[in-house]
């Protein structure tokens, strides 16, 4: 689905130009040729790509990504989501992903910034408005929503704390809650304050999401995770698969392959070391799944991505 042809984020891209193009100025005045900054606010990163970018893996944390210029596509196991500048991507877990830039030039470059997120602080302002998210229903663990003017504001005065580095102790936190109220009190609001709820670690998917993402290596049997996050397998399945659009073999399956990924590009593995590192007992197996999600066998994708784009892009350790 393409989210402009559409008459409602027509207009919120339109109400929000102004706002962006400032932004879009900060950001590249900031960056210079550079395409991700980590900048001295914690958690925040900025990112610029000049050209698009093809299905990468990346790993998303708890995190609000907004697009001040450009689109992006991402996968998540079964799930497709875009957005773009009319609207954000909230991510309540640890998930793997395959993400593609769809929109950049040189001349109209894609910018964006991603912000981590604590999501107890989500559920204190949960519990001040009175709501808990419970009534929103199932779905991913991430989800879009409207990038509106109050959202872009808080980015803007959050990024001219760059200038201020003596204010950002203080007033990053203060701005950091506004955007998080701004999210859940937004039009989807039920859908993002159960995302919320779903991600925080009394949730026993959640348990078993962290589990994985620290023994990704090991021997899986989903009974013995089922025990540990005190679920039956088939409640664990089911849910499991709601917030990930995976199963637990799937989700595992993908930490190992991005991990061997950035052990191949960043600590120069050959593809069978890198196999054995992220638990595969069969390097012609590893060799099978990595060609099935990467479309390539791992040494050719790897001198692919060399040649033509910087290890940074997307790397993003497991």
């Amino acid at each position: 689905m393409d989210l402009r042809i559409n008459e409602e984020n027509s207009k919120l891209r339109d109400a929000t130009a102004a706002v962006r193009a400032r932004l879009c100025s900060v950001i590249q005045n900031r960056m210079g040729a550079q395409e991700e900054i980590e900048t001295e606010i914690e958690g925040l990163t900025l990112v610029r790509r000049d050209h698009p970018i093809p299905p990468t893996p990346y790993l998303y944390e708890p995190s609000l990504a907004m697009i001040m210029q450009g689109a992006k596509h991402v996968v998540l196991g079964e799930s497709s989501l875009w957005y773009d500048e009319s609207h954000f991507l909230l991510t309540a877990m640890n998930l793997p992903t395959i993400t593609r830039v769809v929109e950049a030039t040189p001349a109209r470059p894609y910018l964006s910034m991603v912000l981590k997120l604590d999501l107890t602080v989500a559920k204190e302002i949960m519990a001040a408005l009175d709501i808990d998210g419970s009534e929103a229903g199932d779905g991913t663990a991430m989800a879009v929503g409207p990038a509106t003017p109050e959202l872009f504001d808080g980015v803007e005065r959050l990024l001219a704390l760059l200038d201020r580095p003596k204010e950002i102790p203080i007033m990053s936190g203060l701005i950091r809650r506004e955007l998080l109220f701004r999210v859940l009190t937004s039009r989807t609001g039920e859908r993002l304050r159960q995302i919320v709820r779903i991600g925080t670690d009394d949730n026993r998917v959640a348990r078993a999401i962290s589990w994985l993402r620290e023994n990704y290596a090991m021997p899986l049997k989903v009974a013995d995770l089922a025990d540990h996050c005190h679920m039956g397998v088939s409640t664990l399945h089911h849910h499991f698969r709601v917030m990930t659009a995976m199963s637990p073999l799937q989700f595992q399956k993908n930490l190992r392959l991005h991990e061997a990924r950035r052990m191949l590009m960043c600590d120069n593995l050959d593809a069978a070391s890198a196999a054995i590192e992220v638990g595969y007992e069969s390097v012609t197996q590893f060799n099978r799944e990595y060609r099935r999600m990467f479309g390539a066998p791992p040494i050719r994708h790897v001198r692919s991505l060399r040649t033509n784009a910087p290890p940074s892009a997307g790397a993003t350790p497991v």
